[in-house]
């Protein structure tokens, strides 16, 4: 996608001016407007505007307004933060892909929703953003990541379509024993779609960077998305946001949350192939907690890039530099300044006062979890939860699940509703539901009366309603 592009297409009043002279740029736009996802139009809001003045106790939650269905008849809502920051972080995007053999070329300024007069296959995309130091690479990410992960398709669905991936896409046979070495290599369709989602974080990744870099902006954003294809779900995760399936007598998570902590070897490592990123003032080493003066000279516990247990050491001066990865759990800090070790951009990010960077210690690459959506006996009960890290800051993955069963107990689809609307909305109400029960109320469904103070944005995607739901939000 290119930057003239995206320009045109979200900066109000077309292409920004060439600067007048070298000597006097003028200065740059912001990257997007703020807004939140477009199948929210037409919800209704809270009082005030995004960022007026908000008191803690006045959290609106928002979801989409009645009528308006979202693939697979999903369930969405989200709560803004309790002025942890002036706008809402996370971002949320959903939709059908239409993927066709060939690019897009000159159609790259239509909808990317408009149902396409070639496709060769068709699927459904369903996103979550968490942005951290501000809201502009989430809105980036958020209308651009389905763009790339359709291109990627694009270049591979012949692949996807045939018996078995074939060694040349075009067909010709090189060698009689080319479908014997992808049989050895246990090359299936579904890797093919796994390098698509791991290509399209990167380049959405190098999009993001370019564009915040264009415009003297910060910020970056995890990224967890699930990709509806040939009868199976991929789920793609980068960053602190969780996927779980609930079945009637079975949770399963979908992802798995990247911290310094999760990752601390593969930094660690990092830090020690390459010192220069450290610039001296860090520890690569890992201590129960941050050393003293008064530890020099005596043996502590430490553990370094190569060990999974922990060892004793001499503690050097060397030693008392503030570390790599400090704090534990949620309070876990890369170089004392981000809580994820994944995600997209950060690109300009710097440790306070100094000129280290952050990005050669995080990754943009997702991990892949597959679901095989066809095997499973499915149940009407049978949902996704996709969330991001808000919700799951105060509930389990067991706690969520009996909120859903509980929910969806008391909720059964009528059908002989009259208003068809309904049942595909209560999906939304339960997505409402699970963010409620992160507001500290002790006669909530938890009665635990835990707070979460931190954006939060769910969907819910029904699995027995696979295929069903408008493809244009």
């Amino acid at each position: 996608m290119s930057s003239g592009w995206f320009r045109r297409r979200f900066l109000p009043g077309g292409p920004l001016p060439a600067p007048r002279s070298p000597r006097s740029p003028r200065p740059r736009a912001s990257p997007v407007p703020y807004r939140r996802p477009r199948f929210l139009r037409g919800s209704g809001s809270c009082s005030g505007t995004a960022d007026a003045p908000r008191r803690p106790d006045a959290r609106p939650v928002r979801c989409p307004a009645r009528g308006r269905v979202l693939p697979w008849n999903a369930g969405y809502a989200e709560i803004i933060n309790a002025e942890k920051s002036e706008f809402n972080e996370d971002q949320a995007a959903c939709g059908k892909l239409c993927i066709r053999r060939c690019e897009f070329g000159a159609e790259e300024d239509q909808e990317w929703l408009t149902v396409c007069p070639e496709e060769l296959l068709t699927g459904h995309y369903w996103a979550l953003f968490d942005g951290h130091g501000g809201p502009a690479a989430a809105i980036l990410a958020a209308n651009t990541l389905h763009s790339c992960l359709r291109r990627q398709l694009e270049t591979i669905v012949e692949g996807m379509v045939a018996t078995q991936p074939p060694m040349h896409l075009s067909g010709h046979c090189v060698c009689p024993s080319d479908p014997q070495f992808v049989e050895e290599k246990g090359i299936r369709t579904e890797d093919l779609v796994i390098g698509a989602l791991e290509s399209a974080f990167q380049e959405c990744d190098e999009m993001i960077g370019r564009e915040l870099e264009a415009s003297g902006q910060v910020g970056g954003c995890t990224a967890l998305v699930a990709v509806s294809l040939q009868g199976k779900l991929y789920v793609a995760n980068a960053g602190d946001s969780r996927a779980i399936l609930v079945r009637r007598d079975e949770v399963r998570p979908l992802s798995s949350e990247f911290t310094p902590e999760t990752e601390r070897q593969r930094i660690q490592q990092l830090a020690f192939v390459y010192p220069e990123l450290l610039a001296g003032e860090f520890t690569r080493l890992e201590f129960p907690r941050r050393l003293k003066g008064d530890d020099l000279g005596q043996k502590v516990l430490f553990r370094d890039h190569h060990m999974s247990g922990w060892s004793y050491k001499c503690v050097e001066k060397s030693d008392l530099k503030y570390p790599l990865i400090h704090g534990q759990g949620r309070q876990a800090r890369l170089l004392g300044t981000l809580a994820v070790s994944r995600g997209l951009g950060d690109h300009q990010l710097r440790v306070l006062d100094t000129n280290i960077q952050l990005k050669p210690f995080l990754l943009s690459v997702p991990q892949v979890t597959v679901l095989d959506v066809d095997q499973l006996e499915l149940q009407e009960e049978d949902v996704v939860v996709m969330a991001t890290d808000g919700l799951w800051d105060v509930l389990s993955n067991e706690q969520v699940a009996r909120l859903v069963r509980s929910f969806l107990s008391g909720n059964q689809e009528d059908p002989h509703r009259v208003h068809q609307q309904d049942g595909p909305h209560r999906f939304s109400e339960l997505a409402q539901m699970l963010i409620h029960s992160t507001q500290g109320k002790d006669d909530g469904p938890t009665g635990e009366g835990q707070v979460s103070y931190d954006d939060v944005s769910v969907f819910v995607i029904p699995l027995h309603s696979q295929g069903q739901g408008s493809s244009g939000h």
